[in-house]
């Protein structure tokens, strides 16, 4: 079978890229070896940043420019305004809220928020806060930075492109024919449910299955070392909680950053992120429990969290490597024969990833409207579970809640 395109990886870049290579005529699949959003999506808090979280210091940063376009990007996709449609991927809230710990120097991040985005914080009176924002120090402020359900978005997609993303087995039903290194000549199949096989032969490869580049580059013969991960330690709570989404503000430091959903049981979920998931990375999961614990109440002063059950996950951030394995400043898109590997950095950034690949992709060269029949019966992957309702997940109470906590009941 030819095509002139073959994707491998079907989270957030891999799906947006497979409908912008559609979009444009080109005869494309997408192969993914787990679940489409596996890995890096499905656990993303789903936050459309605009550049905030790069402006702390005051300075617009190179990353904020690259960033600062997205959020009206997205809404024009989520209201079917442009393309991808995302009609159907839930948007949990239209904003998020932002506050700031008692320091000047949080006070100066507030300001410096400001510089040169196109959503900018909004500055609510306190009869206006929610109320689990009781209590907080100084100026909170709303944001129009929108929160979507990664699961719903991969969802979204993998409905309008089923006839195109295959599942397949990537150990024993998955071989490259290479002309040299870097140079796909063919591309063998072997169905992980019935054995069929299918040769596909495409004009250019690739690569966006986020930890899973570095493998599929050593099978084409190309180097992994252009891969670095940047680990987190994410926080979850679930039980008698309020609806929150935003970010509390430390200096030039997000300190915290929840967002929240509702599991198949109705209870309210919060995803605890921020620096408490990078300080969490050398922590046990209790002890970043009671980590966690300590930094939700001196940033949410009013909370109660004397009832609710807590668990934690990992997540490696797999990005192009950079130079003493800091944060990316944008997308990386590296080519070599007729392979792309390309990594997001971001969520967010799945779209400029899709549209720097594609502007490099020449036109299709199969004239023929595609014709998916030949992969009719090929297996689908399913869309994946999100972190708190993952099988064999454990979650827990504490027995004796903070000082704080006792302190306020009595």
């Amino acid at each position: 079978m030819r095509l002139d395109a073959l994707i491998f990886g079907g989270g957030a870049a891999g799906l947006w890229l497979l409908d912008r290579l559609s979009r444009d005529g080109h005869h494309v699949l997408l192969l993914e070896a787990h679940a489409l959003g596996h890995g890096q999506t499905v656990a993303s808090q789903g936050i459309i940043h605009g550049g905030l979280k790069y402006t702390l210091s005051g300075l617009l940063t190179q990353s904020a420019r690259n960033i600062r376009e997205m959020p009206n990007v997205w809404r024009d996709s989520l209201l079917g305004r442009s393309t991808p449609h995302l009609v159907n991927t839930r948007v949990r809230s239209d904003c998020c809220y932002l506050w700031q710990t008692d320091s000047l120097a949080s006070r100066a991040g507030m300001i410096g928020a400001r510089l040169g985005l196109r959503v900018k914080p909004e500055t609510i009176e306190p009869d206006a806060r929610p109320e689990v924002l009781d209590g907080v120090y100084g100026t909170v402020a709303r944001l129009p930075e929108q929160v979507i359900s990664p699961q719903s978005f991969i969802q979204d997609l993998a409905t309008q492109y089923r006839d195109r993303i295959l599942l397949i087995d990537s150990e024993s039903g998955l071989d490259f024919d290479l002309n040299s290194p870097g140079e796909v000549a063919a591309v063998r199949l072997t169905s992980p449910t019935d054995g069929a096989r299918i040769c596909l032969q495409p004009r250019q490869v690739i690569f966006t299955a986020g930890t899973g580049n570095a493998h599929l580059r050593k099978r084409v013969g190309l180097s992994s070392d252009v891969m670095q991960r940047r680990p987190l330690h994410m926080v979850m709570l679930r039980g008698n909680l309020p609806e929150l989404n935003g970010h509390c503000l430390d200096g030039a430091k997000t300190r915290v950053t929840i967002t929240s959903d509702v599991d198949s049981q109705g209870r309210m979920v919060w995803q605890v992120g921020g620096q408490i998931a990078e300080d969490g990375v050398q922590l046990s999961p209790l002890a970043l429990t009671e980590h966690a614990i300590q930094e939700l109440h001196a940033v949410l002063p009013s909370i109660d969290l004397t009832s609710v059950e807590w668990s934690t996950y990992r997540v490696d951030r797999a990005e192009g490597a950079v130079n003493g394995g800091s944060r990316p400043e944008t997308i990386q898109v590296l080519c070599a024969g007729n392979v792309t590997t390309g990594w997001p950095t971001k969520l967010v950034l799945a779209p400029v990833l899709a549209h720097e690949i594609a502007s490099r992709a020449t036109s299709p060269y199969l004239s023929t409207s595609f014709d998916t029949r030949e992969v009719a019966a090929w297996p689908r992957p399913p869309v994946a579970t999100v972190p708190w309702e993952s099988a064999g997940l454990h979650w827990w109470k504490l027995e004796q809640a903070p000082m704080q906590s006792r302190q306020r009941a009595a």
